[in-house]
């Protein structure tokens, strides 16, 4: 039995759900998500919750019930609240700051400006010239794009200088020994 897929999913106030044969979509405060879950699974609307069960008990059905009602509980948290990644910038003369609302500029150490081009369903801010927010209702949508910022320059172990996530603990090595 999955511990994960035996819970249903709670719709907070203001979010709806409509489902249709596999298909699910919610309207929150925040905009519409939809997902199309396998046949394996079975979706459901009880009293204000969203309950998902498996069809049988093979091993792709068992697989399918935990992933998808945590693919359900994605998207009412993504149309409620959404999901949001910090970033922060260490380094002498790196820096970021917004151009308009969709060019991300990024000073990190190389002879020319990084332009982060931002993507639609996600808004990029920069409060702080060392500090990147990344927020959206699609999570995966709002991961790729602050991983893909960290790429540029993520954190190097011997000075820690880079793009890191906030709270990210990177192991430092020390240098050379005469």
């Amino acid at each position: 039995m999955s511990r994960i897929g035996k819970k249903p999913v709670e719709l907070p106030k203001g979010v709806s759900a409509t489902i249709s044969g596999q298909s699910i979509e919610v309207k929150g405060p925040k905009g519409t998500r939809s997902f199309h879950a396998t046949d394996d699974v079975t979706l459901t609307m009880e009293d204000d919750a969203i309950k998902v069960t498996p069809r049988g008990m093979s091993k792709r059905a068992r697989q399918q019930w935990g992933m998808t009602r945590s693919m359900v509980e994605n998207l009412v948290t993504g149309v409620s609240t959404g999901f949001k990644k910090e970033l922060e910038i260490q380094g002498v003369g790196y820096r970021a700051n917004m151009q308009g609302d969709k060019v991300l500029k990024l000073a990190l150490g190389y002879s020319h400006d990084v332009n982060f081009e931002v993507p639609e369903g996600v808004t990029v801010t920069a409060p702080k010239q060392t500090e990147i927010i990344v927020e959206g209702i699609d999570q995966q949508l709002v991961g790729q794009v602050a991983a893909n910022i960290r790429e540029w320059r993520g954190p190097e172990p011997y000075k820690g200088k880079g793009i890191r996530y906030k709270g990210e603990f990177v192991f430092r090595k020390e240098g050379k020994k005469k």
